[in-house]
């Protein structure tokens, strides 16, 4: 039994001093056989459909003589790494590190700083004219300028919670119904046990949602500033 419910997302489990539950964020790495980057195979394959779909969605999203390949390959990257994580911490005693707002943050908040660096110095009409939609009554532009602001200063803790939360949430869930297992009689644990199957489809679908859910938006603010 668990001394406390967060315990499952307790970064600081040690081996000889070494904060083992981290290197879960390059486990995946380890999985992926080396000859998928020599010879030509349906994983190889696989992974080539994957980017190029999701280079052609980015690639509406990305401003006019920034959709080649190169300008979308930090984004579909970016996807793949997140999905990565999510989905090793489906497994049992795996350490969901997007589970945490220090990766979270880590992620987003370089690219946020980068975009706006970016915009500011190489763009600072373009940015000005972000501050105030087209169309706003001219009483209105102090407040859309405060509004704007701040909408901007908070996209990174919003990209960083939101798959923060979504990543807690079902972990939780799954959790509290497991620690229910022991307590039940066999017709309310094959009912559990169904349940706990579904719940972790579900969590295989947020885990792709969000994945490409912060990878879009993260296009999306990179295009703003162009």
């Amino acid at each position: 039994m668990m001394s406390n419910l967060f315990s499952i997302f307790d970064p600081t489990t040690e081996i000889n001093s070494l904060p083992l539950n981290w290197t879960s964020t390059t486990l995946g790495l380890l999985l992926i056989p080396t000859s998928i980057w020599l010879i030509p195979s349906r994983n190889n394959m696989m992974i080539s459909l994957l980017m190029n779909k999701l280079h052609s969605e980015m690639k509406t999203i990305l401003s006019k003589g920034n959709q080649n390949k190169g300008n979308s390959f930090i984004f579909t990257s970016l996807f793949l790494m997140i999905l990565m994580n999510n989905f090793l911490g489906l497994f049992p005693y795996v350490f969901t590190s997007t589970s945490h707002l220090t990766l979270t943050l880590t992620l987003a908040l370089p690219l946020w700083v980068s975009f706006m660096l970016f915009g500011w110095i190489k763009n600072t009409n373009h940015m000005f004219e972000h501050l105030v939609p087209q169309g706003t009554p001219t009483m209105l532009m102090p407040f859309m300028v405060v509004i704007e602001t701040i909408s901007n200063l908070i996209r990174p803790g919003t990209l960083a919670v939101r798959l923060t939360a979504n990543m807690i949430a079902g972990h939780l869930l799954l959790t509290l119904l497991g620690n229910n297992g022991p307590a039940m009689n066999h017709t309310l644990l094959t009912i559990l046990i169904a349940a706990q199957i579904l719940l972790l489809i579900l969590e295989a679908a947020v885990a792709i949602i969000q994945s490409y859910v912060f990878a879009i938006l993260s296009t999306l603010y990179s295009s703003e500033v162009n």
